[in-house]
């Protein structure tokens, strides 16, 4: 029996091991699409696949590092051509990103509710910018050391690559959290502003991004809406939608991204998509703390006054008319 129990643990494990690495290639090579020459480096202003690796250590531990990697040299092998000496050091940058990030949201208390503000600060400070400065200074270390990249450079590259996997961070692991959460649709639902919310967000974010006006700033507003009335199941896909339709203008070098070079848009691109994720993620934690805390409270309230009913019968009648009056009512 025991036998039977740890091959089953070894096969589970290896099985998402195998499904992480799939998951990182899959989305790596949909980062791939919208790839750019930074001085002959290819950077994606959005790479979502640190999201992904994040998040499966969130979800299934230390123990799935292995998928991330196989994912990491996939993606590298097929994007880079013949392996190269950086080869085996940016897949490790890749890989000891997300570990260390994870390891250090962990040791500072994380939740994956992400239903604090702490929690919201944690993810953006260390998961995302801390964490991802390991993938960028090990990654743009190895392009130079190995010729690929000149030395002269080095720093351009290096800020377009973190704040790529940053920004990875910030839009993809929070959807892939709240994604935890999620239910079955009830008809009490509010789908009328959640459907005049996915319209105007799509809508919006297309004439925004490619309107030459630059009303890139009109997204926000949109968010803001997302993260009071949905939190973070509406903030999170929000952010994901307008940080990618604003990617696809950049790179098509269309609406307010015209008539720039390729580090103005990719410094117009972070500066925007971090603001969006931080909005947000921030907000919306700070939504959900607010609404569990007056819900603690007045699941207090309710206790107090059946502690009232017990000692003193008929004090809470005029203590709480209100909650009187429901309850002879069968309210």
């Amino acid at each position: 029996m025991i036998r039977s129990e740890g091959t089953r643990g070894t096969a589970v494990t290896a099985l998402s091991i195998l499904a992480v690495a799939a998951a990182y290639y899959g989305v790596g090579q949909l980062g791939l699409l919208r790839q750019v020459a930074i001085h002959g480096a290819r950077i994606t202003p959005l790479w979502p696949a640190t999201g992904i690796a994040l998040s499966s250590l969130l979800y299934l531990g230390l123990r799935i590092w292995p998928g991330i990697a196989l994912g990491s040299f996939l993606v590298v092998a097929t994007a880079t051509g013949p392996v190269d000496l950086a080869t085996p050091g940016i897949v490790a940058g890749n890989t000891l990103a997300p570990v260390c990030a994870y390891l250090m949201l962990r040791r500072a208390g994380f939740r994956k509710e992400l239903d604090r503000l702490r929690d919201g600060v944690v993810l953006v400070f260390l998961g995302a910018m801390a964490g991802m400065l390991i993938s960028a200074s090990i990654g743009t270390s190895m392009l130079a050391v190995t010729g690929r990249l000149p030395f002269g450079h080095f720093w351009p590259v290096w800020a377009a690559w973190w704040a790529g996997d940053a920004t990875g961070v910030l839009i993809v692991t929070p959807l892939l959290l709240v994604m935890r959460r999620a239910r079955l649709p009830r008809r009490t639902d509010r789908w009328a502003e959640a459907t005049a919310l996915a319209v105007v967000c799509f809508v919006l974010g297309v004439v925004a991004t490619r309107n030459s006006l630059s009303m890139l700033y009109a997204m926000f507003p949109v968010l803001i809406w997302a993260a009071l009335r949905f939190q973070l199941a509406g903030s999170a896909p929000c952010a994901l939608v307008l940080s990618v339709l604003a990617i696809i203008a950049g790179s098509e070098k269309v609406g307010a991204f015209r008539g720039h070079t390729i580090l103005e848009i990719m410094l117009n691109l972070t500066i925007l998509n971090g603001s969006m994720a931080l909005t947000a993620l921030l907000l919306a934690s700070i939504v959900t703390e607010d609404m569990n805390i007056r819900r603690r409270i007045e699941q207090a309230c309710e206790e107090l006054a059946e502690v009232v009913d017990h000692l003193a019968p008929g004090i809470s009648a005029t203590a709480w008319p209100s909650r009187y009056r429901d309850e002879r009512h069968g309210r």
